[in-house]
C-alpha cells in the first residue's frame, strides 16, 4: 500500500497572516475606521479562495529582509484554508453591518475576529481548524483530512 506523502504548512506565514488581521483590526476599531475592516476581509476572503495566506506578500517581505525564517510543520493546509474563509465572511458581513449603518453588528463580527485571531496566535489554538476537523468527522462532505499526530 503506497504512503501518502505528508504535508508541510509554514506556520510562520500563519502567525504573520494573523498578527497583520489583529493589527489591522485593532487599528480599524481604535481609529473608528470600518472601511479597514472590509479592506482586511476581502483579501483574506481572496486568498481562502485561491488557498493562500492572505497577508503573504507581507511575510515574504519580512522574510527577505531576514526578520522571519520559515517554519514548516507537518500539517493540513485545508484546515487553515477554511478558518481564514470564515474569518474573512465574519469581516465581511460586519462590513455590511457598517454599510447598513448597524456598527454594533459590524464590530461585533470584528471583535470575534480578534478573540479567534489572537487564540491563534498566541496560544496555537484555530477554531476554524478545529471546526474543520469536526465536520470531517461526522463526514460532510469536503471535509475529509484528520488532525495530524504530533510528537510529545
Amino acid at each position: 500500500m503506497k504512503q501518502a506523502q505528508v504535508e508541510h504548512v509554514d506556520h510562520n506565514a500563519l502567525r504573520t497572516n494573523q498578527a497583520v488581521i489583529i493589527a489591522a483590526l485593532v487599528t480599524a476599531y481604535t481609529g473608528d475606521l470600518p472601511l479597514l475592516v472590509f479592506i482586511c476581509g476581502a483579501p483574506m476572503m481572496i486568498g481562502a479562495l485561491i488557498g493562500k495566506p492572505a497577508f503573504l506578500p507581507i511575510y515574504r517581505l519580512l522574510q527577505a529582509i531576514g526578520l522571519i525564517r520559515p517554519d514548516p510543520q507537518p500539517d493540513h493546509h485545508e484546515p487553515h484554508r477554511f478558518a481564514q474563509l470564515l474569518g474573512a465572511i465574519m469581516l465581511l458581513a460586519g462590513s455590511l453591518g457598517f454599510l447598513l449603518n448597524v456598527n454594533a453588528f459590524g464590530w461585533i463580527f470584528t471583535m470575534i475576529v480578534i478573540f479567534l485571531a489572537g487564540l491563534n496566535l498566541f496560544l496555537g489554538f484555530c477554531m476554524g481548524c478545529t471546526l474543520y476537523y469536526w465536520l470531517a468527522r461526522w463526514g460532510v462532505p469536503g471535509f475529509d483530512k484528520t488532525p495530524i499526530e504530533r510528537a510529545r
